[in-house]
């Protein structure tokens, strides 16, 4: 089997939806321009030796629908000779495309894949614009499938006993984290400028235009504490537990890395950054999916031949608190370790995106880290049941 190597990851700054920094931005040029910047540090590469251009998004329509990828690749790479194929696991969609891209890689398919995902919360909202339930299987009792994110939330913190005030506090360190790290700029090396034109009509009713440069991640709060945590109000269940305060945040953003093989990586004279160990997908009751990491992470780890007590750093998808609490509890993982720069409660989740560009901020901060030689996983919960996990090993 041949092995594959990442050898570039850069993401942009993550803005919030539908409201932020990015609203004024498509899915498609977010992502193209990402792979331009990638593109820029290897001036003499030809681009038609890029196989293919693998992106996954959660939501394909609107304007991130008609194989959005294919789009991608012409405006990012202005060629027409590389495909691209867009990839949907929900939130496990932007480190499935890495899965694939390896996996084709080492088989001897494929010498060269950019792999990453893209995501606009702003032009296309949760569940799209026209959902159809299947009513029959509804009917025969299984309305859990088409349970909103938030019911789950509330259902996994009821079942694993996760309380509101572990919940509060979970999101106000991940917060609390995020600022640290920001101040202490741990989050400029992997992040993408992305210029932004808004057009609008001034007071004077006259058309204007306003530019702007995006360079920072818009959600970490500054004002954020304990009390004003706990003065929030229950959004999903009367009486609940899980708030907008201790939930993930809406979110726009892409994530991309460059996968290449062995032979090309040599002849190039190229240093890899990373390479992926294995990749695991699970299933678990959807109503309670926030627990997929629990399933995922132990499968990956026995594809891999590795131990829980391998692993020198992760990345958990905090799509709420109270399923990140139960994760981190159930497989008893060391918090130390977890998101040490904030997570997606602060840095908000771009869904299709987020399993790239969280697989970007483990291979920078492993870097930062000197962690030569060791492990990280990706990891996160999936809509409908489902959890994934990546093991990566860092090389440079």
């Amino acid at each position: 089997m041949k092995q594959a190597y990442i050898v570039k990851a850069y993401r942009t700054a993550v803005g919030k939806a539908p409201k932020g920094v990015f609203r004024f931005k498509r899915t498609d040029e977010l992502a193209a321009e990402t792979i331009q910047h990638m593109m820029k540090e290897l001036p003499d590469f030809d681009k038609k030796r890029i196989d293919d251009v693998i992106v996954g998004n959660a939501m394909p329509e609107g304007s991130q629908g008609l194989n959005m990828a294919r789009f991608i690749s012409l405006i990012g790479l202005n060629s027409v000779d590389v495909p691209g194929v867009t990839v949907n696991r929900f939130c496990a969609s932007g480190i499935e495309t890495i899965g694939i891209a390896t996996a084709k890689i080492q088989s001897g398919m494929a010498d060269c894949i950019i792999a990453g995902g893209a995501e606009s919360m702003s032009a296309v909202p949760m569940t799209g614009f026209k959902p159809e339930l299947n009513y029959d299987t509804v009917k025969a009792g299984h309305e859990d499938y088409y349970w909103g994110m938030g019911n789950t939330a509330e259902a996994v913190a009821n079942q694993f006993k996760v309380s509101r005030e572990d919940q509060d506090e979970f999101a106000y360190n991940s917060h609390m984290k995020a600022l640290r790290a920001q101040a202490e700029d741990r989050f400029q090396d992997q992040i993408v400028p992305i210029d932004v034109e808004q057009t609008y009509i001034d007071n004077n009713g006259k058309k204007a235009t306003k530019k702007y440069t995006v360079t920072k991640d818009e959600g970490p709060r500054k004002g954020t504490n304990l009390e004003a945590l706990a003065k929030l109000r229950p959004v999903f269940a009367q009486g609940g537990s899980v708030t907008a305060g201790n939930s993930s945040q809406m979110s726009d953003g892409a994530a991309f890395v460059m996968i290449m093989s062995e032979d090309m990586v040599k002849e190039l004279n190229l240093e890899p950054i990373a390479r992926l160990v294995n990749y695991a997908a699970a299933g678990v009751e959807p109503r309670i999916m926030g627990i997929g990491p629990v399933k995922a992470i132990p499968k990956a780890l026995k594809q891999a031949g590795l131990k829980q007590d391998d692993l020198e750093l992760i990345e958990l998808n905090e799509a709420f608190a109270s399923q990140s609490l139960a994760v981190i509890r159930e497989l008893d993982l060391n918090p130390d370790i977890i998101n040490v720069n904030g997570g997606a409660i602060a840095l908000g989740h771009p869904l299709g995106c987020t399993g790239a560009k969280l697989s970007v901020q483990l291979f920078d901060e492993m870097r930062k880290r000197n962690m030569t030689g060791k492990y990280g996983a990706v990891t996160m919960c999936v809509g409908t049941g489902q959890g994934a996990c990546g093991i990566f090993e860092f090389l440079n």
